[in-house]
């Protein structure tokens, strides 16, 4: 099926359950900021790492929806675990979502392109969209293998269970001060590290790499996404489990892989080889 032709900007209803949704989340970051220590920034830091690294970056991203490298089932759902952790929805819908978004990047059918405008790029395509974050059926044609796994299934409908038990824990660990910030500071941190992928990725930034899409890659926003901002990178070569193909190009979410693979825990891991002199030069896939 042709890809639409892309409409100037998108004008649909706002979504009021979704939207309260993430202002209340902003609210409890911004109430967090007076109810500061030193324990509770390490416990955000620490579950932004496990839900927006380990979880969305690499397990969701990397793993489920390009399928970069392969892992035994017992680490590919603990990975998934982190990804429900990170507050995105389901791994089904996250995948779906993201596999559109490459096979109709830039056009009507494209999720959040900044084409749309902006702001639809970033929120307005949650906050304005359907939600269906733990829906599965109208999304199963764009991620039918995870939809033969009755634990990918489960966890796509039931995604914020993880969530509810992690809560349980802050809170007994460190009360409301703990849930302030390994709850609200570190969601809204990565909720943002991601959309701005989407939206600033697609605008502004370096391309190395002649794609079909207005992909970017920029550094600072790679540090705030574990990596994922070398997407100019990711959209040229979207299966490899390194996005940023350069020394200099920090990609933290690759170096875990990196150390997950020496462990034994993944293989397979899709990498691509480069001469030493030009990063943009002849590419070669190979699997590790």
């Amino acid at each position: 099926m042709e890809d639409k032709i892309m409409p100037a900007r998108r004008k649909d209803p706002i979504n009021w359950a979704m939207t309260l949704f993430i202002i209340s989340f902003h609210v409890g970051a911004v109430v967090a900021l007076f109810n500061f220590s030193w324990a509770a920034l390490a416990v955000a830091a620490l579950l932004a790492w496990i839900g927006g690294g380990l979880g969305v970056g690499i397990a969701y991203h990397r793993m489920l929806s390009h399928r970069s490298f392969e892992a035994p089932k017992f680490v590919e759902y603990f990975l998934t675990i982190c990804g429900a952790i990170g507050f995105q929805g389901g791994p089904i819908a996250w995948v779906a979502k993201h596999r559109m978004h490459h096979a109709h990047t830039e056009t009507a059918d494209d999720p959040h392109s900044p084409r749309h405008g902006l702001w639809w790029s970033h929120f307005g395509w949650i906050m304005q969209g359907k939600s269906d974050n733990r829906e599965v059926e109208s999304l199963l044609r764009y991620a039918p293998e995870l939809a033969k796994d009755r634990f990918h299934l489960w966890i796509s409908r039931w995604n914020f269970v993880p969530q509810l038990v992690l809560i349980a824990i802050l809170y007994l660990a460190g009360g409301w001060q703990f849930i302030l910030w390994g709850l609200c500071v570190r969601v809204v941190y990565t909720w943002h590290a991601a959309f701005l992928v989407n939206s600033y990725g697609h605008v502004w930034g370096r391309r190395r790499f002649e794609t079909r899409d207005d992909s970017r890659n920029n550094w600072w926003l790679a540090l705030l996404s574990g990596g994922d901002g070398w997407h100019n990178n990711h959209h040229a070569h979207p299966a490899l489990a390194r996005h940023g193909l350069a020394w200099y190009e920090i990609d933290t979410n690759w170096y875990t892989i990196w150390a997950l693979k020496k462990l034994g825990l993944v293989k397979k891991v899709r990498l691509v080889k480069l001469p030493q002199r030009s990063v943009a030069a002849e590419r070669t896939v190979i699997v590790e």
